[in-house]
């Protein structure tokens, strides 16, 4: 392990979602203040990268950095450096320890305790958009106090003839809505151990069910566009830029591009409502996680990029400009401005009420490696279309879940 950069001339691989230029923009800065370093990122979707990771950092060419949404068995399997050194070396005790602990696993396979295994470029916040130019001609204003106002917000949507929720699920993005609803419904707490695989951890909960069936009846209200399953995560956004529905079930690394795209004031950024009024907010946020394979030919060096992209003022100033996420790091370095009145900076508000509640929650889709392609995606497919309920659906996650921990 070195601390220090090289000077070599080398060419740091990055393996990266599709949609995310964030990891562009900052090696374009990296190289212009250390110019013997140069990159080369790779893009493949959500569901392709997470199915495939494994098999990459396996090959004898794998990347120097991979975007990593679940560490699922990649550590049993050797496939991570191990990052403690680092930490240590770096000294990022000083990052919030909440922050990083989804990026830790211990030895017997449990997340959120352990040795460090990834970092991320941003750390992110979800909520809900709201299109201004229907929410005032519908008379709305602010945010949904509660999850039944926000249901109203839908109704009064589809009675003037404007779709209430712009949303996709050809590629299962429309988890972000059905996790929103499940957050809500219970304690957070039940959720958590079951992404973090604690014993004995179920999905099948009443929270699970709840949000469940509250997510099918908005689907058969009509609340979402007829040809759902044939919408993806890219052309749901660019949807509802384009003013096709009132809200949208996303995360802060679209702010930038709906202010670009509507203008400024064009749309809001809202926390997801609690299920009564005055409850805590939960939301999902995470790391836009990386790790270094064990693999990795420039290990120090990409180690040094990780630290520099929490540490160093322009970089930082990158996460937030591009993304609208939480750069991380130490807490108690500046935090970066973002312009007035913009989503990035409603984006970092909602995030500051997220946090003061204690209320991020790792995404569902990186519970295990598989589990996104392989059962949310094709389930909530069935559960949209009414070829599916509710108790079925939660039964056949876990089922899912329980195969897939066992190695079957």
């Amino acid at each position: 392990m070195n601390l220090k950069l090289t000077a070599d001339k080398i060419t740091i691989r990055i393996q990266d979602e599709t949609g995310f230029p964030v990891s562009d923009d900052l090696a374009r800065e990296f190289t212009k203040q250390h110019p013997n370093v140069t990159f080369k990122v790779v893009r493949d979707s959500f569901a392709n990268l997470t199915a495939n990771a494994p098999r990459l950092m396996a090959s004898a060419d794998a990347p120097d950095l991979i975007r990593l949404p679940t560490l699922g068995d990649t550590v049993k399997d050797g496939l991570l450096t191990n990052l403690d050194p680092y930490y240590k070396g770096f000294k990022w005790d000083k990052f919030s320890a909440g922050q990083l602990a989804p990026s830790r696993m211990s030895s017997t396979g449990v997340r959120g305790e352990g040795s460090l295994y990834q970092l991320g470029l941003g750390y992110s916040v979800t909520g809900i958009y709201v299109n201004q130019k229907y929410a005032k001609r519908l008379g709305l204003s602010g945010a949904p106090a509660t999850l039944t106002e926000l249901e109203q917000w839908m109704a009064k949507a589809k009675a003037a003839k404007i779709l209430p929720v712009q949303i996709g699920m050809q590629d299962g993005v429309g988890t972000f809505a059905l996790q929103a609803l499940i957050n809500q419904y219970g304690n957070k707490s039940d959720l958590v151990n079951w992404m973090f695989n604690k014993p004995g951890a179920t999905f099948d909960t009443a929270a699970g069910l709840k949000g469940t069936t509250v997510f099918k009846k908005w689907a058969d209200a009509g609340y979402f566009p007829s040809d759902v399953n044939a919408i993806n995560y890219t052309t749901m956004v660019s949807n509802f830029q384009a003013g096709k529905g009132l809200l949208m079930f996303d995360g802060n690394w679209d702010a930038a591009g709906t202010d670009k795209a509507m203008g400024q004031g064009g749309a809001t950024f809202v926390p997801v409502p609690p299920a009564t009024a005055g409850g805590k907010y939960v939301a999902m946020g995470a790391a836009n996680s990386f790790s270094i394979p064990a693999k990795a030919k420039h290990a120090d060096a990409a180690a040094f990029f990780l630290n520099w992209v929490h540490t160093n003022t322009k970089a930082r100033q990158i996460i937030v400009d591009v993304t609208g996420a939480s750069p991380g790091g130490d807490p108690a370095q500046k935090m970066p401005a973002a312009t007035a009145g913009s989503l990035i900076g409603q984006a970092l508000g909602v995030s500051a009420k997220v946090g003061a509640d204690n209320g991020f929650v790792d995404f569902m889709a990186n519970t295990t490696a598989g589990i996104y392609a392989g059962a949310f995606q094709p389930d909530e497919q069935r559960l949209l279309t009414r070829r599916m309920e509710p108790k079925a659906f939660v039964e056949a996650i876990q089922h899912y879940y329980e195969k897939e921990l066992a190695g079957s």
